[in-house]
């Protein structure tokens, strides 16, 4: 009855729910295009400007981490001040961002664009999750919206090695930042199409938790990247930092009356097994896409642009699968596709654990075939159900949510597992290098397949209410 009421009150400032997916979808397009063409890009970078693999991590995790910190506020913002208005705004300072990196003479310049860049994209993305909820009420419609959304991070991986890969080698790693700006302002363009919903009841900034998850997420990530160059000492203190100022986090938003994490949402429905598995498939997904284009043009002696076409078996099936997932959703629920999902990621993951000098090339094609189309099952039903465990009203909160989840799980990810990789690759030979992949890529499939085994059980517990019901 709730939600009904709400639908009635937002209905006439729903708009054209097209044109509310094109320029939803055009936002995600941007910000996948950058994060791809960067992944591609990290050793002309590092040629460039002399820089180290912690350096190229940095100009990974600066955007997300940023984005990973400011998600929710991002939520909350857009629930008290508009959610188009923040929308657009994260897009224009993702074109900032973006023009920042393209014009920096030094690694200091890029890795602070980059951070703008994830500012914009925080504001960006989780808002434009939440305005599908409210331009397609009606479950069946916003699965299939949702689907047609994620399926643009396959269309940027498919369109983004190809591009990027002929801008790199032509006119070096600065135009692939440039790119974005024009594509950035005709999305700022189309924000004008956004209806303008908000709901600020019981919602409140929290400074205090703001900064506490800052504080949780820094000192966090600092201890994985730097850890090799890092005393011991430093290390626990920086994860102790991290313990406390999270417990404390936690303390206060318990007591908040306008929490920056509600924590009455995660008890409700299967939200927090949705940002669970969100993380564990970004864990392991965004380290692969830091770590295979390094080997690609170190090991196999690619070009940036053969090294993209490579990645294409990708990105390719990602694009045709989720398209697809909104129905398959709607016929089989979201449980068994994130089963299968999470599964052939970290049979991917273990697959590319083994990668060896003189590896067949179309071997290594199939492996990022399945990491491919496990993503692909696995995007799509995630966001559903992560939207669709909170009432409309509350749907910021959840896309911000499971955003966080999901950014969390790619900050450590790069960091963890790109520092596995760094702490053997300071030997500089062909051996070392691919003893930091295995390594690397086992803890990354490792984490796929736990998310595999908890949507089997969640899979399994559904299926077993559906039968109690029915037997009544």
């Amino acid at each position: 009855m709730t939600l009904n009421l709400i639908d009635a009150a937002v209905a006439p400032r729903r708009g054209n729910p097209r044109l509310v997916l094109f320029t939803t979808c055009l936002g995600v397009l941007i910000a996948q295009l950058d994060t791809s063409v960067v992944n591609l890009a990290l050793k002309p970078i590092g040629a460039d400007l002399h820089l180290g693999v912690s350096t190229l991590q940095w100009v990974v995790d600066a955007y997300n981490l940023v984005y990973a910190c400011l998600l929710l506020t991002a939520g909350t913002v857009g629930d008290l001040y508009g959610r188009r208005l923040v929308f657009a705004s994260g897009v224009a300072l993702f074109t900032i961002g973006s023009l920042a990196c393209g014009l920096a003479p030094s690694e200091a310049l890029l890795i602070a664009g980059r951070a703008v860049s994830g500012l914009g994209a925080a504001l960006m993305l989780p808002i434009s999750l939440a305005i599908l909820a409210v331009a397609y009420p009606e479950a069946k419609a916003r699965a299939q919206a949702i689907g047609v959304w994620a399926s643009c991070y396959g269309l940027a991986l498919a369109i983004s090695p190809t591009i990027g890969g002929l801008l790199v080698d032509a006119f070096g790693w600065r135009s692939i930042f440039l790119l974005i700006v024009p594509v950035s302002l005709l999305a700022l363009g189309m924000t004008t199409f956004l209806p303008e919903t908000k709901d600020p009841r019981g919602r409140s900034l929290d400074l205090p938790g703001q900064v506490l998850a800052i504080a949780a997420l820094v000192t966090l990530t600092l201890a994985a990247i730097e850890a090799p160059d890092l005393s011991p000492h430093m290390i626990w203190f920086c994860a102790g930092a991290s313990v406390l100022a999270a417990a404390l986090f936690i303390a206060v938003e318990a007591r908040s009356k306008g929490a920056l994490l509600p924590l009455d949402c995660l008890r409700t429905g299967s939200l927090p097994v949705a940002m669970a598995l969100a993380a564990l498939m970004t864990f392991g997904m965004y380290a692969m896409l830091f770590l295979m284009p390094l080997y690609l043009q170190e090991q196999r002696g690619d070009s940036v642009f053969a090294a993209g076409l490579e990645l294409l078996p990708l990105s390719l099936p990602y694009v045709l699968v989720s398209r697809r997932t909104g129905v398959w959703t709607a016929r089989f629920g979201p449980f068994p596709l994130m089963t299968a999902g999470m599964g052939l990621m970290g049979a991917g993951l273990y697959c590319l654990a083994f990668l060896a000098p003189g590896r067949s090339l179309l071997t290594v094609e199939a492996e990022l075939m399945l990491l491919g189309i496990g993503l692909g099952l696995n995007t799509g039903p995630v966001n559903h159900v992560a939207v669709s465990s909170l009432p409309a009203a509350r749907s910021g909160i959840a896309s911000g949510l499971l955003n966080t989840a999901r950014m969390l799980g790619a900050t450590l990810g790069v960091g963890v597992l790109g520092a596995l990789f760094a702490a053997h690759v300071r030997q500089a030979s062909p051996e070392s290098f691919f003893a930091g992949l295995r390594v690397a890529f086992l803890v990354g499939g490792s984490g796929e397949l736990l998310g595999s085994a908890i949507a089997f059980a969640c899979a399994r517990r559904a299926a077993l209410a559906s039968r109690r019901f029915t037997a009544r």
